[in-house]
């Protein structure tokens, strides 16, 4: 991924209106990034725990959500969870519900989808190998890293695909 300006971040949310986008917390240290190892932009906002960010490209342009995460239950701290984007498994609270609404009049009207994500959005990191999930057991893939990478990218992209269906 290329370095993103703030402002490229802020333009390309599409579920959230421009003033809620002018207020998002973006990463600190924006410009440090590891970008070259990113194929999305992920982050929690440290201000706000149940908020989160995704900004991806697709079809050509830059698109970003807004994230929640929705009220329930604590979960499990002996249980082991998998992210639905780049299939990393991680124990206890590595992995969460993470909500976006949808656009539209479907999202105005409240609807939102959900995925099980990394908490910290490292999805890319993960797949790498340059952060690793606080775990005692790894999983072995056959999957070349190229392979894991295109998988990642895709279940992203269905993920997006989801945010902008109208019902």
């Amino acid at each position: 991924m290329e370095p993103l300006r703030d402002d490229d971040i802020r333009a390309s949310f599409v579920n959230c209106s421009k003033g809620e986008a002018r207020r998002i917390s973006l990463p600190r240290g924006l410009a440090d990034l590891p970008w070259a190892d990113l194929d999305f932009l992920g982050w929690r906002d440290p201000g706000a725990p149940d908020r989160g960010y995704l900004v991806a490209e697709r079809d050509g342009r830059l698109t970003g959500v807004t994230l929640r995460v929705p009220q329930g239950g604590p979960r499990s701290l002996a249980k082991t969870t998998m992210c639905s984007l780049c299939l990393t498994a991680h124990p206890g609270s590595g992995v969460s519900l993470l909500a976006a609404r949808r656009v539209g009049v479907s999202g105005r009207e409240g609807n939102t989808v959900g995925a099980y994500m990394c908490a910290d959005l490292a999805c890319p990191l993960y797949v790498r190998g340059k952060k690793a999930p606080v775990m005692t057991m790894r999983y072995k893939e056959s999957l070349s890293l190229d392979e894991r990478l295109e998988r990642m990218r895709v279940n992203v992209d269905q993920f997006l695909d989801k945010v902008f269906q109208e019902h």
